[in-house]
């Protein structure tokens, strides 16, 4: 598979939406309030609509993520309601604190479009993914999860990847289906770290 289009950003464009996450949860924390970044104030690459995730890092330990796979909003909206909903709704963690804010780097992907991939088992999945390059999502009924392509950081095997990614769609590590669909997707990756 060639490599995927994101969005290009400009060093000013990744800058802006680094201070739009952080006055995101800023925002909420003095205001009680969700932030509305105002579409005007942004570039034209900002303003289209673009899928992101948001996470958030504490003492290089994650603390929060939350994003979309599709793009459902402008890119800069996605990633200011993103860092809310990561400080504030990711179930894994409770809620930021004002006193946490200082310790809290941001890390944000801008994801691509997410492209289908057909497999006719787990042997040819694992020979078609990019460790480091392709984020994965697994979908079957109910099940779902998604890793980013920062998750390679951590689990660099391939065959690891799709296990603790079973796992998280609340799959046993081996399972294997003819139900389950794939998608791969990259992303632009960049942080305040």
């Amino acid at each position: 598979m060639a490599l995927m289009s994101v969005i290009n950003l400009s060093a000013d464009d990744k800058n802006n939406l680094l201070k739009v996450a952080r006055q995101s949860v800023e925002y909420f924390l003095k205001f009680g309030d969700q932030f509305n970044a105002e579409l005007d104030n942004y570039s034209s690459n900002l303003q289209q609509p673009a899928a992101s995730f948001v996470t958030l890092y504490q003492q290089q330990k994650l603390r929060g993520c939350i994003g979309h796979l599709q793009a459902i909003n402008p890119l800069v909206i996605d990633v200011s309601k993103n860092a809310y909903s990561a400080a504030f709704q990711d179930p894994r963690f409770p809620s930021v604190a004002n006193e946490e804010l200082k310790q809290i780097q941001f890390s944000i992907s801008v994801l691509s479009e997410p492209i289908a991939i057909s497999v006719s088992d787990e042997t040819e999945l694992l020979s078609r993914l990019k460790p480091g390059v392709d984020g994965l999502t697994l979908k079957e009924g109910v099940h779902h999860a998604t890793f980013l392509p920062s998750v390679w950081e951590s689990l660099v095997e391939p065959r690891e990847f799709l296990s603790q990614l079973k796992v998280k769609a609340g799959f046993p590590p081996t399972y294997w289906s003819e139900g389950m669909s794939f998608e791969v997707y990259q992303t632009d990756s960049f942080s305040e770290m």
